[in-house]
């Protein structure tokens, strides 16, 4: 089995940790990451377009003219889908984009983008992100010395109020809970910082 480094906040490497070959050595299924993105992407999609139907256009209650002598078309009301101004016909309609993938292809894909990652040196492991306020400087400064520059993905397996708050105000970053990671949070981001112990429990749970 492969190994990562284990860091602190100021950037000394405090020990190794056993990475799975089957999860970060493998090559990363591209078709698996397309459909996870795509289902990502559709899931953000608001959907609240709408356009309106005849009978829900104003006005155009009057016969425009009269059915026959003028020598124009037949026409019932000015707010036809033909008309200016009028209805649109078969238009879309409030709708919910999102849908789910199996939970395999899931896996499948989280298991692609850690790879991914992993094999460009993208990685960036720490014992643990025990911030003592929250301060947006002290965040900054500890990307600075963990040679990390801004555009990073913060991943920890616990609630940490000092750490959402010190990143957040970052632009590029992004913080997320380990169980709320999904392949698109890895792929968007230059660089995946990550605690111990939520590396080691997104491990076990992609074996």
């Amino acid at each position: 089995m492969a190994t990562v480094e284990v860091k602190n906040l100021e950037g000394q490497t405090v020990r190794e940790f056993l990475i799975a070959d089957e999860i970060f050595g493998g090559k990363p299924n591209q078709s698996l990451l397309w459909e996870s993105v795509k289902q990502f992407l559709a899931s953000q999609r608001s959907g609240t377009h709408a356009t309106k139907s005849r009978g829900e256009v104003r006005g155009g209650g009057k016969k425009p003219w009269r059915q026959k002598g003028t020598g124009r078309a037949r026409a019932g009301s000015s707010r036809s889908s033909l008309w200016r101004h009028g209805s649109i016909a078969h238009g879309p309609q409030p709708r919910d984009y999102s849908y789910d993938l199996p939970k395999g292809m899931l896996r499948g894909a989280m298991r692609a983008a850690l790879a991914t990652k992993y094999q460009e040196h993208k990685i960036t492991v720490v014992d643990q992100f025990n911030f003592a306020e929250a301060k947006t400087k002290g965040f900054t400064g500890a990307l600075e010395k963990l040679g990390l520059e801004k555009g990073v993905l913060v991943v920890d397996d616990a609630a940490n109020h000092n750490l959402s708050l010190s990143s957040r105000n970052v632009r590029g970053c992004e913080m997320v809970r380990r169980h709320e990671l999904h392949p698109y949070h890895v792929l968007s981001h230059n660089q995946l910082l990550i605690s111990e112990g939520a590396l080691a429990r997104l491990q076990e749970a992609l074996k």
